[in-house]
C-alpha cells in the first residue's frame, strides 16, 4: 500500500457522466489521497488509455453508451490483469454486483455513498500489493557479508544440520547468541506447534527439490512463541552432493496482523461485523454440498427493513447506521449458533438456515418459525442517541436442497418473496414458493382457529366401544373437532398442531374433565356403572410437574370415584420412556387412589421388558398395525402370540385395537386376548349415540 498511495496515483475513470466524474474526484482529493486522472467514455478510448496511461487503478461505471461494466472487466483481465477494478454505480442489483464480483471487479461502490469510494481504493491497493509481497526468495542464496547481515535471520548449518554460522538477526529474533548457537541444531527453536508429520514432510520435499518454503510456530530462548516464515536452501557441491543447508527466517507477527485485518475488511461488514457478500456465498456453497449429503433443507431469509430509506433521509446516515447496528444484534439473538446472518448491502440483510428436516414441510415450518421470530424481535422501537424509531421488516424465504439451483437464483428467489411480503403489507414474510405459501398460511390459519376451538366450544369427544367375552367393559375417548367452516376435523390433523403449540396441555385438560363428568354419570347408574372410560394423555401434559395434581383436582371437581376402577389413562412408550423414573412416581401416585393405566400402541416403539417390568400398568393395548394382517401375516401373528404371551407372564391384561373382522377377533381370542376395539365392534360415535346403543344391548 505505501509504495504505491505514498506517491500520485494514476487513476483511470470510465464514466460517460461528467459531473459523477467531478464528484468522484472530489471525493479522492478530500480524503487526501493525490492522484492525476483521466475520464474516457467509449471502448475504444478505454483501451487506448490502458495501453498509453499506464493506471494504478480503474474506477468504472457499470452503463456506458456503447458496452458496460462486465465488458471493461473483461477487457482488462484479458490485457492488463495486474491493475486493480472498482465499480462506482448509480444502481446495482444483487445479481449484477455478484456477476461483477465473479468477473474480477475488486469491489463496487454506490454513487449515493461516495464516502465508502476513498476506503475501498486505499483497501482495494492495499491488498493488491499484499498478494505481490511474497516474492520468490533466490534459491541461489550465497555467503556474503553485504547479504548475511540483512534484518532477516539467518543459519547456516553442516549437512548433518548443525549450526555453523548465524547472524545478528537471528540473535535478535530468537534471542540465542552466535556462541549458544554454535553447534546445535534448529531443533533448539521449535516450539511444539508442529508434529512430526509436518517435519516429514518438510524434509521429503527439501531433499528432493533442495528447497522448501513455508510458514511454522518457533519458541524464542525466553519461551515466546512466534509465526515465521522459512526459506531453506541445500548448498550443493561439484558432484551434486549436500554440503550445507542455508535457512533464512523473519518474524511475521505484524503481517499476520494485516492479514487478519484484510480478511476481515474482505469477508465482514465493517459496521455490524456480520458476514458481508462475499462469506456469504463460500458458506452458501458450503451449505449447498452439504444438504445433498445430509438430505436436509436450508432456507435463506431475505430481510429488508421497512422505509428505511426515510430514516436516512430525515435523520441522518448516522442514525441509520446505529438502526442497522442494533437489527444485526437481534438477527444474531434469532438464530441457533451454527446459523450464519450476513449484510449484503443497505439495509438488506440474510439469514441462512442449515440443517432443517429432510421433510419439505417441516423444514419451511422451521424456516416460518424463525421469520416470525425475526420479525417479533425487531417490529419495536428503538432509541437511537435520543431518537425514538418504530422499526419494522419484510422477510421473503426460499428453501435450498443441494445444487439443483444456482446460488444467484437462490437469493433472487428470496429478493422476489421479500418484495411479495412488502407488497403485502409489510411486517410480513413470504415464500417464494407459491403452493408452500398457501399450504403454510392453511398452517397459520387453521392454527389460529385452534386457539379459539376450545372457548368457544368447538371441540367433541368420541366414545368406541370396547368388549370382551363378557360383554361392554367401557369407551375410549377420542377428540373431534367440530370445524365451523370446515366440518368435522380428524385429530389426525389438528392435535401435531396442539402439539406444537402447547394447546394440548389444556385441550388434554378439558377432555379428561369432560370423561370424568360422563364417568359420575356412569358411576350412578346401575346399567352402566361398571364401565370404565379410557383417557390418552399426551406427552406434553404427562410432563407437567403438577399433573397428579391436575388430575386430583378434576376427580375433585366432578366427584368420580376413582376406586371404582372407572378411569384409565393410556400412555405410549415414548412418553413414559423420556424420563422413566418421572413417569413411574406419578404413575404410582395416581394408581394408589385407584386410577388404571394401559401402555398404548405397544410395539411400535422401543418396547423394552427392562422397563415395561418397572411401570405400574395394568393393561398393554396391542397396537392396530399387527392386528391388521395377523390372518394373513404370519410376522404380525408372531408378533401378537408373543405381546399377549409377555403380558400373561407380568400379569398384565391385553386389549387389541382395530379389530374389524371374524377372522381377527377369533384368532385374539383363540390366544388368549379376550379384549377388543375396532370397527367390528363399532365406530367412534358421539355420547348420545353410544348410550343409545348401550340400551340397544341390554334390552
Amino acid at each position: 500500500m505505501h509504495a504505491i498511495i505514498n506517491r500520485e496515483l494514476r487513476v483511470l475513470m470510465l464514466e460517460d457522466t461528467a459531473t459523477d466524474a467531478e464528484l468522484i474526484v472530489r471525493e479522492l482529493r478530500r480524503a487526501g489521497i493525490a492522484f492525476t486522472s483521466i475520464r474516457v467514455t467509449t471502448r475504444d478510448a478505454f483501451t487506448r488509455a490502458l495501453e498509453e496511461f499506464h493506471p494504478d487503478i480503474i474506477l468504472s461505471d457499470y452503463n456506458l453508451p456503447d458496452f458496460n461494466g462486465l465488458v471493461a472487466l473483461e477487457i482488462v483481465q484479458r490485457t492488463h490483469p495486474e491493475v486493480p477494478v472498482i465499480m462506482v454505480t448509480g444502481a446495482l442489483t444483487d445479481v449484477e454486483a455478484v456477476e461483477l464480483i465473479h468477473a474480477g471487479a475488486k469491489d463496487y461502490v454506490l454513487k449515493d455513498r461516495l464516502a465508502r469510494l476513498a476506503p475501498a481504493v486505499r483497501l482495494t491497493l492495499l491488498a493488491e500489493q499484499e498478494v505481490h509481497a511474497r516474492k520468490v526468495v533466490d534459491q541461489e542464496l550465497r555467503i556474503a557479508a553485504t547479504a548475511f547481515e540483512t534484518q532477516e535471520g539467518i543459519v547456516i548449518t553442516d549437512r548433518d544440520q548443525h549450526i555453523l554460522r548465524v547472524n545478528c538477526a537471528f540473535t535478535r529474533l530468537t534471542g540465542y547468541s552466535a556462541m549458544e548457537a554454535l553447534g546445535r541444531t534448529p531443533a533448539i527453536l521449535k516450539s511444539g506447534r508442529q508434529d512430526a508429520a509436518f517435519y516429514q514432510a518438510m524434509w521429503e520435499t527439501l531433499n528432493r527439490d533442495k528447497y522448501w518454503q513455508g510458514e511454522l510456530w518457533n519458541r524464542r530462548k525466553n519461551g515466546e512463541i512466534y509465526p515465521e516464515w522459512l526459506t531453506i536452501t541445500a548448498v550443493l557441491d561439484g558432484d551434486g552432493r549436500v554440503t550445507n543447508y542455508v535457512g533464512v527466517f523473519s518474524d511475521i507477527t505484524l503481517r499476520k496482523e494485516a492479514d487478519e485485518k484484510i480478511h476481515q475488511l474482505a469477508f465482514y461488514d465493517p459496521l455490524t461485523g456480520l458476514p458481508n457478500r462475499r462469506l456469504l456465498h463460500d458458506r452458501l456453497q458450503q451449505a449447498m454440498t452439504s444438504s445433498v449429503r445430509s438430505q436436509c433443507k436450508g432456507a435463506l431469509l431475505f430481510l429488508d427493513l421497512d422505509n428505511f430509506k426515510v430514516l436516512n433521509d430525515t435523520r441522518g446516515h448516522d442514525i441509520g447506521d446505529l438502526l442497522l447496528i442494533e437489527v444485526a444484534k437481534c438477527l444474531r439473538d434469532c438464530v441457533r449458533s451454527g446459523d450464519t446472518v450476513a449484510r449484503i448491502g443497505g439495509d438488506e440483510f440474510i439469514i441462512m438456515l442449515e440443517n432443517l428436516s429432510e421433510d419439505t414441510q417441516q423444514a419451511a415450518a422451521a424456516a416460518q418459525d424463525v421469520g416470525e421470530k425475526v420479525l417479533k424481535a425487531i417490529n419495536h422501537s428503538f432509541s437511537l442517541q435520543g431518537v425514538d424509531y418504530h422499526c419494522s421488516s419484510s422477510i421473503g424465504i426460499n428453501l435450498f436442497h443441494g445444487n439443483d439451483t444456482g446460488m444467484d437464483d437462490l437469493l433472487r428467489h428470496a429478493d422476489t418473496a421479500m418484495y411479495q411480503a412488502k407488497a403485502s403489507g409489510r411486517n410480513t414474510l413470504r415464500f417464494f414458493d407459491p403452493a408452500m405459501q398457501i399450504e403454510l398460511e392453511e398452517r397459520t390459519a387453521l392454527m389460529e382457529d385452534l386457539r379459539q376451538a376450545l372457548p368457544l366450544q368447538q371441540l367433541r369427544l368420541y366414545h368406541q366401544i370396547q368388549v370382551n367375552e363378557r360383554g361392554v367393559v367401557g369407551s375410549e375417548v377420542l377428540l373431534r373437532w367440530q370445524h365451523p367452516v370446515r366440518g368435522l376435523i380428524s385429530p389426525m390433523e389438528f392435535i401435531p398442531l396442539a402439539e406444537e403449540t402447547g394447546l394440548i396441555v389444556p385441550i388434554g385438560a378439558w377432555v379428561l374433565h369432560m370423561a370424568c363428568v360422563q364417568l359420575k354419570a356412569w358411576q350412578v347408574d346401575p346399567l352402566t356403572r361398571h364401565l370404565r372410560i379410557a383417557v390418552n394423555v399426551s406427552a406434553r401434559q404427562f410432563s407437567q410437574p403438577n399433573f397428579v395434581e391436575q388430575v386430583l383436582e378434576v376427580l375433585k371437581d366432578t366427584g368420580v370415584n376413582p376406586l371404582k376402577l372407572g378411569l384409565e389413562l393410556e400412555l405410549t412408550e415414548s412418553l413414559v420412556l423420556n424420563d422413566i423414573d418421572d413417569s413411574i412416581g406419578k404413575m404410582q401416585a395416581l394408581r394408589s387412589i385407584g386410577i388404571r393405566f394401559s401402555l398404548d400402541d405397544f410395539g411400535t416403539g422401543q418396547s423394552s421388558l427392562s422397563y415395561l417390568k418397572r411401570l405400574p400398568l395394568d393393561q398393554i393395548k396391542i397396537d392396530q398395525s399387527f392386528v391388521r394382517d395377523i390372518a394373513t401375516d404370519p410376522n404380525d401373528a408372531a408378533i401378537v402370540r408373543t405381546i399377549i404371551g409377555m403380558a400373561e407372564n407380568l400379569g398384565l391384561k391385553v386389549i387389541a385395537e382395530g379389530v374389524e373382522t371374524e377372522q381377527q377377533r377369533e384368532f385374539l381370542e383363540r390366544n388368549g386376548c379376550h379384549a377388543h376395539q375396532g370397527y367390528l365392534f363399532g365406530k367412534p360415535v358421539p355420547i348420545d349415540e353410544f348410550q343409545n346403543s348401550l340400551t340397544q344391548l341390554h334390552r
